[in-house]
């Protein structure tokens, strides 16, 4: 794989437990490296929500100007850089270009340059309360599960930075009612059961069949026609694609507060997968590759242990495998949708290398899948 710029990501959340930005971390030698990598994903850039641009290591410079910035970008300036005379050129720069400006590792005795309008204010709070007077939306950072982020918001911070709602959601281990229903219409559809059978189904919850429908008439599924029913979308999809779409139907069916951030991360893994191993595998097995992706979090969207609810599904070995043992051919597209969200470059680059993808491969694949998660507004 060339020695060109990654990206790795983080979510921002709101109180309401909802990611409401894309924080893109960028992995480059330089900043003209990572300008060209930024340039070259305009195409693809998720516009759903903000997108804020972190150049991690490297000190933030007047190269970062060549990058023709997206409406919803905002560039971050660490605190530990803010004094250095090119980030000081800089800054006003950015303001001039009607690009917003995030402070990043804020600590109490931080000095700031004079008029300048930060948007949001990243605290490692693993090393400082709250500081009184934040000169921005004040993020969280280093949480380490959900109860730290309840903590947090009870603290006055407007958010958190990270990956914290992975952790500390319990469950008692079984499928609800309502996730049981979804499985029973998986089922039905993979055995390409009489569509009148599926439809009696779906008519005893209303809401999964406009959910159903909601998903499938998304943005980001990029229909020419609007699907008006369940038998019309068989006319359409085929029983295959539908699977899929069920899958989405199972993920999003958790009614859990925190949810929606689970739900948006495990879709943008499934999406990812499916697009990375375009090149691997055949098409009719792309939607097996979201369904692994996808399926990867269900133990924390459901409640119950990962091993129960695939009991229930009767899923094609390679996805059961991946996501039970670690292996099979899925396995590798797995691990590395989930090295893309850590600051962890080496183990990406590593991963890539192993299957011979490159890091531009990998990063459109990243994004495309930021956007089509981001499409289906879940929550």
């Amino acid at each position: 794989m060339s020695n060109a710029a990654l990206i790795t990501r983080e979510p921002v959340i709101n109180k309401q437990h909802k990611i409401t930005a894309n924080r893109l971390i960028v992995h480059a030698a330089s900043v003209s490296q990572a300008v060209e990598a930024l340039d070259g994903l305009a195409d693809v850039w998720p516009a759903t929500h903000p997108v804020f641009i972190s150049l991690y290591k490297l000190v933030p410079t007047p190269d970062l100007l060549n990058w023709i910035a997206p409406a919803n970008a905002m560039v971050e300036i660490p605190v530990q850089s803010i004094a250095h005379p090119l980030t000081l050129s800089l800054i006003p720069q950015l303001q001039a270009a009607g690009i917003s400006l995030n402070l990043t590792w804020y600590q109490h005795d931080t000095v700031l340059p004079a008029n300048v309008p930060w948007r949001f204010v990243i605290i490692d709070a693993k090393r400082q309360t709250l500081p009184a007077d934040p000169p921005g939306l004040a993020l969280a950072w280093g949480l380490s599960d959900v109860p730290d982020f309840r903590n947090a918001i009870i603290q006055g911070y407007d958010g958190a930075s990270g990956w914290f709602f992975l952790r500390g959601v319990t469950g008692n281990g079984k499928l609800a009612p309502s996730h049981a229903q979804i499985v029973r219409l998986m089922n039905l559809v993979r055995r390409n059961a009489e569509v009148k059978e599926i439809e009696t189904v779906l008519k005893q919850d209303v809401a999964l069949s406009y959910k159903l429908l909601r998903y499938i008439n998304s943005a980001g599924f990029g229909l020419m026609c609007e699907i008006q029913s369940f038998r019309h979308a068989v006319t359409i999809l085929g029983y295959e694609k539908l699977n899929k779409w069920l899958s989405v139907l199972l993920v999003s069916a958790s009614r859990d507060p925190a949810a929606p951030a689970l739900m948006q991360t495990a879709i943008a893994r499934g999406r990812f997968m499916e697009k990375i191993g375009a090149t691997f595998f055949d098409k009719g097995e792309l939607d097996n590759l979201f369904i692994t992706g996808a399926f990867s979090m269900l133990h924390l969207l459901l409640g119950a242990s990962l091993q129960a609810a695939l009991e229930e599904m009767h899923l094609p070995g390679p996805i059961a495998d991946a996501l039970l043992t670690g292996d099979g051919v899925y396995a590798p597209f797995l691990k590395l949708a989930r090295a893309l969200e850590s600051f962890d470059d080496k183990s990406l680059a590593s991963l890539a290398s192993d299957l011979h993808v490159s890091s531009e491969q990998i990063n459109r694949a990243h994004l495309e899948a930021l956007a089509f998660a981001d499409s289906l507004q879940f929550g």
